[in-house]
């Protein structure tokens, strides 16, 4: 008898001491649920049901308000995944082809512009100079889209030969953002509302954009230096908005997460190819397809995307084949945009690599 009840109370103590998958969870991020500093939202979705999703941390330092499922971070560089959604809306209505040119986009485009494809952009193929290195150092008024044009005409070379390389380009997806405006006859912002947004019912996304529209439960960026929180939400590229200016929520980001099954917004094709390797002009294999990322996790295929701008941290990391998602977003300067793959490996990990911690 004293043997069982011994067994018993082992049990009972080792049972006690097992985390559940929500607090290794908060584990993960401690530093971001603290008092008076910047924080973050987390979901996890499998199978179209959320079965992690909760805010750290404040959105709001100043007015002292706490990150929920409904706060809207920009996205930063998640955003690409919805520019070449958007492009690729075109090319599905018979409006545009991954083959057509940026001259005969944009038909006062250098003559380089003749080898560079709307596919190059897409993929970061284009060998264009990245805007950001030709903005002056004495400026002080945000670049917009169009201001990437503009600088981007003035220049006669690219960095090597369209096609004949994989560089990571922000110049390229302001252009496919133009690009939209352009074939569509609507702004950016609009189309994203009218194509994308409004037809997912994501109400409170948008295309941000200073004294047009608003962004509602905002979360603003900040960095943490020497334990101290500095107030740090927009540089001298946060306008543009083509590389990184939609601004979304957890909420709404599960109805982007679950359209991507289906065929609602465009072929499934496109979604194939979007979520393809692409190749060089030589043969050459890059992890990359239309606006996302590709990787391989534990054998699984992984497509997904960071985010990484001034206050901002972000990532979208999907597994297609198991229906398994994980949405992190973040306002705050804390290290690399590569620091929340990182935690979209442990959280996956906890779900799938169960260890005895």
């Amino acid at each position: 008898m004293k043997t069982f009840l011994t067994l018993i109370f082992t049990i009972t103590l080792i049972t006690g001491c097992t985390m559940s998958d929500e607090e290794k969870i908060d584990k993960i991020f401690s530093d971001y649920n603290k008092p008076d500093m910047p924080g973050a939202a987390v979901m996890v979705i499998e199978n179209g049901e959320i079965i992690f999703e909760k805010g750290y941390g404040l959105a709001n330092i100043e007015k002292n308000q706490k990150v929920t499922k409904e706060t809207n971070f920009r996205l930063a560089s998640v955003t690409k995944q919805f520019t070449a959604m958007s492009i690729l809306m075109l090319i599905d209505r018979d409006q545009l082809k991954l083959e057509t040119t940026l001259n005969e986009i944009f038909p006062k485009f250098p003559d380089y512009g003749k080898s560079i494809t709307v596919k190059n952009l897409l993929q970061h193929t284009s060998g264009l100079i990245d805007y950001e290195d030709l903005i002056h150092d004495t400026a002080t008024i945000q670049v917009k889209d169009q201001d990437v044009l503009n600088l981007i005409m003035q220049a006669d070379s690219t960095y090597f030969q369209p096609g004949s390389q994989h560089r990571y380009s922000n110049t390229g997806y302001a252009l496919l953002a133009l690009t939209v405006e352009k074939i569509s006859g609507k702004s950016f912002r609009d189309f994203l509302r009218d194509n994308i947004f409004q037809p997912l019912e994501m109400d409170n996304t948008i295309a941000f954009e200073n004294n047009i529209n608003e962004v509602r439960n905002r979360a603003y960026g900040y960095a943490i230096k020497d334990n101290l929180v500095e107030f740090t939400d927009q540089s001298i590229t946060s306008a543009v908005l083509g590389d990184g200016g939609i601004y979304s929520s957890l909420n709404d980001l599960y109805k982007w997460d679950q359209s991507l099954y289906t065929g609602k917004l465009i072929d499934k094709k496109y979604l194939d190819e979007s979520w393809s390797r692409g190749i060089t002009n030589n043969g050459i294999e890059f992890p990359y397809g239309y606006g996302w990322r590709l990787e391989k996790y534990h054998d699984i295929d992984v497509v997904y995307h960071t985010g990484s701008t001034r206050g901002f941290r972000n990532i979208i990391y999907r597994m297609p084949e198991k229906r398994f998602t994980i949405i992190i977003l973040t306002n705050r300067d804390a290290g690399s945009e590569y620091n929340t793959l990182q935690f979209a490996h442990k959280i996956y990990d906890l779900y799938f690599i169960k260890s005895t911690d």
